[in-house]
């Protein structure tokens, strides 16, 4: 997709940062049991099986948020812009696809720990173009939509945790991580026409 028509414009690298957001420190693992009130995703009638069909979906839904002409505007001062938010996105799927190896691969594993406020001002992400976002939210969010695909029968039920002692299976990780996907298009106003809430059969 060629979004370089809508790159931000050129930045000073050694420029102070923006304000930060409040760390988000809650514990989201309750989107597991109930319907998010905010974005409306219900864990509890999406099947593992369809998880890697909604994250290709996703994927394209951010792809179009990435061709905004105001992606790299912040809605308020403590508030990501658009671009942000994909960046962010972006490397939920990085991450993501590693714990799964990890569960796929080990016992019980325990995940390393990932300090997404900290990972967005290393990196800039405030300062990132939009067509390079593009081209690698893409391939990760396909190259982890491929291998949830192929996912079958017992590997489900693979468990690990995360640092801050939060079990999970493959299942229960899987659909947890896709919330983060949907409840970031809502973030931005990225509008849903209902396939990112296939009913369990």
């Amino acid at each position: 997709m060629d979004t370089s028509a809508h790159d931000a414009p050129a930045s000073d690298p050694a420029a102070a940062p923006p304000l930060a957001p409040e760390p988000d420190t809650g514990d989201w693992t309750w989107v597991l049991e109930r319907r998010c009130p905010d974005c409306g995703f219900d864990a509890d009638r999406v099947a593992a099986t369809d998880v890697a069909a909604m994250v290709a979906d996703t994927t394209r839904r951010w792809l179009d948020v990435l061709t905004r002409d105001d992606v790299a505007t912040r809605p308020a001062p403590t508030v990501w812009s658009p671009l942000e938010y994909a960046c962010h996105v972006r490397d939920v799927h990085r991450v993501y696809r590693h714990r799964l190896d990890l569960m796929l691969t080990q016992d019980d594993p325990h995940y390393p720990n990932w300090d997404q406020d900290r990972a967005a001002i290393e990196q800039r992400y405030d300062l990132a173009e939009p067509a390079t976002v593009a081209q690698e939210l893409g391939v990760a969010g396909d190259g982890m939509a491929a291998e949830l695909a192929d996912v079958s029968g017992g590997q489900w039920a693979r468990t690990g945790g995360r640092s801050d002692g939060a079990a999970f299976t493959v299942d229960t990780m899987a659909r947890y991580y896709l919330h983060d996907l949907v409840h970031h298009l809502w973030d931005v106003g990225a509008r849903d026409d209902g396939n990112l809430r296939t009913p369990r059969q």
